[in-house]
């Protein structure tokens, strides 16, 4: 369940949402004028996200040099690892 938070909580309860984001890994919506405008989180929460995106871009990019036929056999492979 996402937590809803707004935006003058950034001021006057600073604490306990940059406790709430450590605790549990996640990130705390805030609102503007009744409307969401950002998510706060922690910024190990943040880089694991992030993290995750890079490696999911790196996999699919794979994926499409396997479907074009970019890659290398085993025995090529093995040639390339010999000359290292």
């Amino acid at each position: 369940m996402p937590v809803i938070r707004k935006s003058a909580d950034l001021r006057n309860s600073y604490s306990d949402i940059s406790d709430f984001c450590h605790k549990y890994r996640e990130p705390v919506f805030i609102t503007k004028n009744g409307e969401g405008d950002l998510a706060v989180m922690s910024i190990e929460t943040y880089e694991a996200i992030t993290g995750k995106q890079r490696l999911y871009n790196l996999l699919e990019e794979a994926d499409k040099d396997v479907e074009n036929g970019n890659f290398l056999t085993e025995e090529e492979m093995e040639k390339e690892m010999d000359l290292m």
